[in-house]
Parts: structure tokens; sequence; C-alpha cells
């Protein structure tokens, strides 16, 4: 299988003023050689000029990621693509339900000792309304900043340029700003990390950092400096996992 689950290609689009788009892991985190399938997607227009990143599965001049495959890696730890899809993302006019999901379709396939696993539908409807929710670990992945700082601050933003991850726990699935879309964690404090710029489209699994069952992937924030709450969108709807295994397979 050669799909690659990750936020819609249309997050270069400004968000709402209220929100600010997910970016990499923040907190207490700690080097992700858990989850080997979560890599780094790059993107360029026609002229094969960069334009932006996100995790979901390379060096542009600014963040120092590479932006292209390494000698010998073609097919094994990095793939091409020239098809992307996603679920009716339309910025956040539809919000709650942003449809903030995509796919890209590798052109080599790569082969791995394990992949992540799309929970089944209706995985985390139940933790809606149960007591002592907020006991649930989830584990984000992604790459990109570490700290993020004022616009005009004199100290710079922190990125380690690696796949991060760490522990978030469950604040809410039912409030105005999920509504059972979303899945909103809670990284700050505690030993728990959240996601900053570079997250967007990285996994959220259901469980410790060693679980591979993916509930949502990393949306947005509603902190510009990746301090607050973190957004993702459930992939663990009967109607998403029926998008994803519509057809996209080649």
């Amino acid at each position: 299988m050669r799909r690659f689950v990750m936020t819609s290609a249309v997050a270069l689009v400004a968000l709402a003023l209220v929100v600010s788009p997910a970016f990499a892991i923040t907190g207490n985190w700690v080097d992700d050689n858990e989850h080997p399938f979560v890599g780094l997607a790059v993107f360029y227009n026609a002229d094969g000029d960069f334009i932006w990143r996100c995790s979901g599965s390379q060096h542009d001049p600014v963040s120092g990621y590479p932006d292209d495959c390494a000698a010998g890696t073609l097919g094994t730890l990095c793939a091409t693509s020239s098809q992307i899809f996603n679920y009716g993302f339309a910025n956040f006019a539809g919000f709650p339900n942003t449809h903030d999901t995509g796919l890209v379709i590798l052109d080599q396939p790569i082969a791995m000792a394990e992949y992540g696993e799309l929970a089944s539908a209706g995985t985390l409807d139940a933790l809606g309304t149960a007591r002592g929710k907020k006991d649930t670990t989830f584990t984000v992945s992604g790459y990109g900043l570490t700290y993020r700082t004022q616009e005009h601050s004199a100290v710079p933003n922190i990125s380690f340029r690696s796949r991060l991850m760490a522990n978030s726990t469950l604040v809410n699935l039912n409030s105005a700003n999920n509504d059972g879309y979303n899945l909103q964690t809670q990284g700050n404090g505690d030993d728990r990390g959240g996601t900053c710029s570079g997250d967007s489209g990285g996994p959220v699994f259901l469980g410790g950092t060693d679980s591979n069952k993916i509930v949502a992937v990393t949306s947005f924030g509603l902190n510009a400096l990746c301090r607050g709450t973190d957004f993702a969108y459930r992939v663990d709807r009967q109607e998403v996992l029926d998008w994803i295994d519509g057809g996209y397979d080649d």
C-alpha cells in the first residue's frame, strides 16, 4: 500500500483568526524511535520550488530540512509523489467539521517492518461522556519547532529537525470546538508535551509511546506560541474511514 494519511495540503491557506496551524512537538518530548512510519511531507510548485512542509510522513533554505531524497533512499526511506487528495477541506468554513484530512499517493512503495494502524469507527466515542476521561493518554509525533518565540523576539525558535514524540491527555470531544469531529488534548505540564509548527498532519496515537493506533491527525491550536491545548481531526469516524478506503489505491 502506498497511501500516506495526513492533514490536507491546503494547510498553506491562512486559517481562521481564532486558531493557529499546529506546528511541532513541544514540552516534555523524547526522540521518536517507536514510529518509523511517521514521515515528513515536502511540497513543491510546478517550477520545482519549495512551498511548505508538514508531518504525516526534507532541507529547505528556511527550515534546514532536506528538500530531496538522499542518494540510495528513493523507494526505501524516501519517495516522490504527484498525487494528493483532500477530504473536502475548505479552510474553517465548516468549523468544527474542517475535513482536515488528506492522502498523498507515493510513486514508490516504502517497505517497513510496521505501519500505523487506523482505529476502527467510534473508537473514541465512549470517551465523550466517560468519567475519568482525563486519565486517557495519547501520543503525538512529528517534526518541526520545539519552542516558538514571539515574532520579533531576539530569542530564536528551537527546532531539532528530527522526529519527536510526547504524551498528551484528553480534554474534550464534545465542546463547540470539537463537536465529535475533533480531539482536544492537553500537552502542557505534568510530564506532557504538545504540538507546534510542522506537526500538522502527524498522527495522534491512542495510548502510550509504543502505540501505533491512529485516532486523529494533528490539525490546529488556539495559541500561536504553541502553549495551549491541541486539536486533531478524528479519523475514527466511519465517513472518514470510508473516504480513505474509497479507491485511491493504484
